[in-house]
């Protein structure tokens, strides 16, 4: 059985979008030896797991078909596997999850927990992979009407501690089990703000954390200026600042753009004092 990795700090997710609609960087890695380089640059610089993922799932995106998602994704998984990066798939379909971990993933990113496919709980315990069951109420063209809370945190640790268990019945092993709390997904960004505050109400669901902040609109809205939200590509180091600050309360891992400053910032919390205490859960 998988056992997740158990490093003593935070590990860095790198995201890779072979997709032509992404909201960071869409259409820059479709190509399959454009989405390989960049993956193996993302290793090279730090990152412990390449996330692979063949559909956007930004505010207002349309799904991708089956076929298309999957072909974006096993041959960008081969070959990055083959040259010995570790990898991810981030996916909602159990079609594409299960061709992704037979082409070498050891990690299946669900951000619908498991709600969007109902085969894809069961097909992941058959397999031996890692299982991310990421806070989720509904496809990118709805979202944004279903973020409607009234104690965000309290109701994202039930819905996500109702995952956990429904993964659980499914026959997913406990210990290969990380949940993501979904910034952005469904959520406003005082939702978002309210739930980095209380990674320990999260924490205390048992599983390790995985927190998908980067460059995400809500660092946009943060950092605004005169013409509107900070551009995209100009909300990295508020991301690094998340990083950090999440190491220092043992976070699993972070899911980033870029690898290198966000080893750093993990770095920086390690030699602060937040080495101690990794490993539990």
């Amino acid at each position: 059985m998988t056992r997740l990795p158990q490093p003593d700090r935070t590990l860095v997710m790198g995201i890779l979008n072979v997709t032509p609609d992404s909201f960071s960087d869409g259409g820059e890695y479709l190509d399959v030896e454009a989405a390989v380089a960049h993956g193996l640059a993302l290793h090279t610089e730090g990152a412990d797991i390449v996330d692979v993922g063949g559909e956007s799932t930004r505010p207002g995106a349309r799904r991708a078909d089956p076929g298309t998602e999957r072909d974006r994704v096993v041959p960008v998984v081969e070959r990055l596997t083959a040259a010995g990066v570790p990898v991810s798939v981030d996916t909602m379909r159990a079609e594409v999850a299960m061709a992704a971990v037979a082409a070498g993933a050891v990690l299946v990113n669900d951000v619908s927990g498991g709600l969007a496919d109902p085969d894809m709980l069961a097909a992941v315990a058959g397999v031996d992979a890692g299982y991310v069951a990421m806070h989720w109420r509904g496809h990118s063209d709805r979202m944004a009407d279903l973020a409607t809370y009234a104690d965000v945190v309290a109701e994202v640790c039930a819905e996500l501690a109702d995952r956990l268990a429904a993964a659980l019945a499914a026959g997913v092993e406990k210990e290969r089990i990380i949940l993501d709390p979904g910034l952005g997904f469904a959520k406003t960004a005082e939702h978002n703000w309210a739930l980095l505050r209380r990674l320990d109400a999260l924490a205390a669901l048992g599983r390790p954390l995985l927190i998908g902040a980067s460059r995400k609109r809500f660092l946009g809205e943060l950092l605004a200026g005169e013409d509107g939200p900070r551009p995209v590509r100009e909300r990295e180091d508020a991301g690094v600042a998340i990083t950090a600050l999440a190491a220092a309360q043992h976070v699993w891992g972070v899911r980033t753009h870029t690898a290198r400053p966000h080893r750093d910032a993990i770095a920086a919390a390690l030699r602060l004092g937040a080495r101690e205490g990794f490993g539990a859960g």
